[in-house]
């Protein structure tokens, strides 16, 4: 599996080389520039246009992908600015191209006492995820002075 994995050019692409370079080239060389600057981009309508998708359809997919990218890059600079590692950024990357975006409606297609199970195991792992983030990242774990400086 990792032997067709590591020679696969599009899983290096989406699991290694996009979320490294991505992360690097903004958060680790624009970010410490724009910190003061906010900026969005809309991406991939054209593509999903030559791929046959109706403009409708195409427009309504690129403004979630647009939202979900936008909350995504805003998780990706606040890991960056809280840790001062790159490094933070490229591993969440890589994990969210590896997962994908979480398909909710298949919870509804299994049958009970499954799906309460997987319902709880939803919840739970994000009020985890909210309770972690901060103590997780603390910038004094990571000695972190360039962005947030103790005093």
């Amino acid at each position: 599996m990792w032997l067709y994995c590591v020679t696969n050019v599009v899983w290096l692409r989406n699991h290694v080389i996009a979320p490294f370079f991505e992360e690097f080239t903004f958060r680790a060389c624009m970010l410490p520039i724009l910190v003061p600057c906010f900026g969005t981009h809309l991406h991939l309508l054209n593509e999903k246009m030559a791929q046959g998708a109706k403009f409708k359809v195409a427009i309504m997919q690129s403004l979630f992908q647009f939202a979900y990218t936008t909350v995504f890059g805003a998780y990706s600079t606040y890991l960056f600015l809280r840790t001062g590692h790159v490094a933070a950024p490229v591993i969440v990357h890589a994990f969210c191209n590896h997962m994908g975006f979480p398909d909710f409606g298949q919870i509804f297609t299994v049958e009970q006492p499954k799906q309460s199970i997987f319902i709880i195991c939803f919840i739970a792992g994000l009020l985890t995820w909210m309770l972690l983030l901060k103590p997780l990242t603390d910038p004094q774990i990571y000695s972190n002075t360039l962005y947030w400086p103790t005093n």
